[in-house]
């Protein structure tokens, strides 16, 4: 089997930071999409995200991008990494990083500053609804922007 693009990426240096993963043409249906790694923390050498602050991450994050004016109709997919450390966002087009800054900044100023029911958060909408922890998906929605989104540079835009 042919390895997968993320897989090829060298964990052992990749640092936060907003990356194209891959830009890819769906063969059915002839669109483009491209798939960014928003990556939290730095992998095996910073703590992983613990699952409930990721979901909460996940339900807030879903619910802003795609009632965003600009990015709904072009929001294919967001959701977390199975390692934690991050999580895919997936859009119509070929886009780069800097394009999509706008949006990733927003969705996570939306989550630091959210305050009130985490949307899908009831029994009937989500299969694990309890598994939520706002305090901590805002700490770490903080500390993305205050350590990485908020003064972004090339090197945090494309892998190495």
């Amino acid at each position: 089997m042919d390895k997968i693009a993320s897989f090829t990426v060298d964990h052992l240096t990749l640092e936060p930071g907003v990356y194209v993963s891959r830009v890819d043409r769906d063969l059915a249906t002839g669109a483009v999409v491209t798939t960014f790694d928003l990556r939290l923390t730095a992998p095996n050498r910073e703590p992983v995200m613990n699952t409930a602050e990721v979901h909460t991450i996940e339900h807030l994050g879903a619910t802003y991008v795609r009632n965003d004016p600009a990015w709904a109709s072009r929001v294919v997919y967001f959701g977390p990494m199975g390692c934690r450390t991050g999580f895919y966002l997936v859009v119509f087009g070929e886009v780069p990083s800097r394009d999509v800054l706008p949006l990733v900044r927003g969705l996570f100023e939306f989550v630091a500053e959210f305050a009130g029911d985490i949307p899908g958060a009831r029994p009937e909408e989500c299969g694990n609804y309890l598994d939520q922890n706002l305090p901590a998906a805002q700490w770490w929605a903080r500390r993305y922007l205050e350590r990485t989104l908020n003064n972004i540079d090339e090197a945090h835009l494309a892998y190495a």
